[in-house]
């Protein structure tokens, strides 16, 4: 079987995890570089990526986010906080990253800011604003996958009260809101959901091919 498949099968949402064990800094930066290089929309990347590692700020966010054990017992809690305030001069700085990585001149890239610009600072703030969220999707995925690929859980989380998470990290100062957790590390020997079958769809029922 082809090995990401089989990452894919043996990966589930942890339910329980072994406190003792620690995610190694070698393997935590690879994993930030799969956040990193990550896909998004015109490759804006709206959205800011935390790293939790203080127990005590887990335990203020654990009520947040329904008294989840994960929370606190996981090696690293990871926020995924979409920007809530996209406009000209965002795009603007990604322009200018552009033209450094590239070495291509502003001139040349003009073009494709304004066409960007006319896309996303134009729309109204909801909807703008559920835009950058979603990008945040395609950054867990690939975190998701290479926490697979390095036999390292990860537990996708939707079951939190973004506006108290906000608060607890004082995002809202910062244009921020939180729109995806994740917790990474090791499963317990105890977690009985590691022994499930994984249950989706059949090919049948998932494709269809026209």
């Amino acid at each position: 079987m082809n090995t990401f498949i089989e990452n894919q099968n043996w990966r589930y949402a942890t339910k329980k995890f072994d406190a003792t064990k620690k995610i190694s800094a070698e393997d935590l930066e690879i994993l930030k570089e799969a956040i990193r290089l990550s896909s998004s929309s015109y490759g804006l990347q709206p959205y800011k990526v935390l790293i939790i590692e203080n127990p005590e700020l887990r335990a203020k966010i654990q009520p947040a986010a329904w008294g989840q054990s994960q929370i606190v017992e996981a090696s690293h809690l990871i926020i995924f906080a979409n920007e809530t305030n996209v406009d000209d001069n965002t795009i603007d700085s990604y322009i200018h990253n552009i033209s450094v990585t590239r070495e291509t001149p502003i001139d040349a890239l003009v073009g494709f800011g304004d066409f960007m610009k006319s896309k996303i600072t134009t729309l109204e703030a909801d909807v703008k604003n559920n835009w950058t969220a979603k990008q945040t999707y395609l950054a867990l995925g690939n975190l998701l996958n290479a926490a697979a690929d390095l036999k390292i859980d990860a537990t996708p989380m939707e079951g939190f009260v973004p506006e108290q998470v906000n608060e607890i990290l004082g995002l809202d100062k910062l244009g921020l809101n939180t729109s995806l957790i994740a917790t990474l590390g090791y499963r317990h020997e105890e977690d009985t959901t590691q022994h499930y079958k994984k249950v989706r769809k059949s090919e049948k029922e998932l494709f269809i091919t026209l």
